[in-house]
């Protein structure tokens, strides 16, 4: 790492931002832009892109002037868990429904952490079901089974 850059947490995820903003403003320019009062669909990416760009360069600018900790290990296995349940959600959620596969995707992503216990897991998991079902099938009345098929409901 060059001397000039004091804190690399700070370079490293600054220059992630900076790579998804461009991003989203390069794919962005592909459609029309509109206005303010009749925003196109180019408009929300645009903007965002262009204050996520500045914000990492915001951290790109302060890696240089304040010290900050090294880089520690890259947690292969916690992101692969957390990847895990999402996949485990987006197969599960039509065959057995939002309320278990709520508690699945909160129960399997606890389990990368370090301070894993089952039981407050699950308490947690089932209040976010209730809460899911309660938001997004009742209130907002998405098609989406609370219960499903495989489950005999």
């Amino acid at each position: 790492m060059p001397s000039f850059i004091r804190g690399p947490k700070d370079f490293w995820s600054g220059v992630i931002f900076v790579i998804f903003g461009l991003a989203a403003v390069i794919i962005g320019r592909d459609y029309s832009m509109g206005t303010a009062g009749r925003m196109g669909p180019a408009y929300f990416p645009t903007i965002l892109g262009g204050l996520l760009t500045l914000i990492g360069l915001i951290g790109v600018v302060r890696s240089m002037v304040r010290t900050g900790s090294p880089i520690g290990r890259f947690a292969i296995r916690e992101i692969l868990l957390v990847l895990f349940s999402v996949v485990v959600f987006g197969l599960l959620v039509r065959g057995a429904g939002l309320a278990l596969s709520v508690v699945l995707v909160v129960v399997i992503s606890g389990i990368a952490s370090t301070k894993f216990k089952l039981g407050p897991y699950v308490l947690l998991g089932v209040g976010m079901s209730v809460f899911c079902v309660l938001l997004f099938v009742k209130a907002l009345g998405l098609p989406m089974p609370m219960f499903g098929p495989w489950l005999g409901f």
